[in-house]
């Protein structure tokens, strides 16, 4: 998998989202925890903030061995060309959405010691971001998630320019900044409708962005039926301007949903 997942722009505005709309008295504890960033002892990947708590499980991929364990808990790829089976892409809990569950645990338990809270907070602000971009959940003909799938961005035709990256940077940053902020509180309504079902739920339904937006955009609706040499995807801007939408909604899913459990565990 990439280094950065979303980007940073995109963990940044899920957290910040999130911040948005937890309550008052989770805020003050996700601040209190934050305050304490210093016993994580990565003075290069700092987490005073929510956002830099966003982008912290990324940063930490720099100093090696120390963090290296972590490495499989970004993403989850299922098989868009099957039916949807968490359990043989999330073998022994080493996934996006089973670690999403333990940081919660984690998070909730006041009898652990301040750095490993502070830790499953920046660990759980991240993922629940990472859940929500779609190929992060899915893969297609063992492409890891898009990173093998070679596709061109409009007018950028790199040559080494894959899918994976486009959903990471060029889209989510494009969509992020197109429109009204995304940073804001949303009526207690549509949070009810967005925030509803459980982690495994929110899974399948970014497998299915994948499954039935992301790969047909790009390949073509038959996709599942190509066989032979893999592909080289193309995206128009016409297409990408149809994606803006679906990346800015998986964005809100992740802070609102993301606020839902940090009020679980912290409220």
């Amino acid at each position: 998998m990439p280094a950065f997942a979303w980007w940073e722009l995109g963990h940044e505005t899920v957290g910040a989202v999130a911040l948005a709309n937890v309550k008052p008295l989770t805020r003050t504890a996700i601040r209190a925890l934050l305050a304490k960033q210093a016993l994580l002892e990565t003075p290069t990947c700092p987490a005073r903030t929510i956002e830099q708590a966003a982008v912290w499980p990324d940063c930490v991929k720099r100093l090696g061995d120390r963090f290296s364990y972590m490495e499989n808990w970004h993403y989850q790829d299922a098989d868009v060309c099957k039916p949807f089976d968490l359990k043989a892409s999330c073998k022994d809990g080493n996934c996006v959405s089973r670690q999403i569950e333990r940081q919660v645990k984690l998070l909730k338990d006041k009898t652990l010691p301040a750095r490993e809270r502070v830790q499953a907070l920046a660990l759980l602000v991240h993922f629940v971001g990472d859940l929500h971009q779609p190929l992060h959940d899915a893969e297609y003909d063992g492409d890891a998630g898009g990173n093998l799938t070679r596709t061109d961005y409009g007018f950028v035709t790199a040559p080494k320019l894959n899918l994976h990256k486009i959903w990471d940077g060029y889209l989510a940053e494009r969509s992020i900044t197109t429109g009204p902020s995304l940073i804001r509180g949303y009526p207690a309504e549509e949070r009810a409708r967005r925030e509803a079902g459980s982690v495994e739920d929110w899974s399948r339904e970014a497998w299915d962005v994948a499954r039935n937006t992301v790969y047909p955009t790009d390949l073509g609706p038959d996709y599942c039926n190509h066989e032979g040499e893999r592909r080289r995807g193309s995206l128009s801007n016409t297409q990408i301007e149809a994606l803006v939408p679906v990346v800015r909604d998986q964005v809100v899913n992740g802070g609102l949903r993301l606020a839902r459990l940090l009020d679980e565990a912290l409220g």
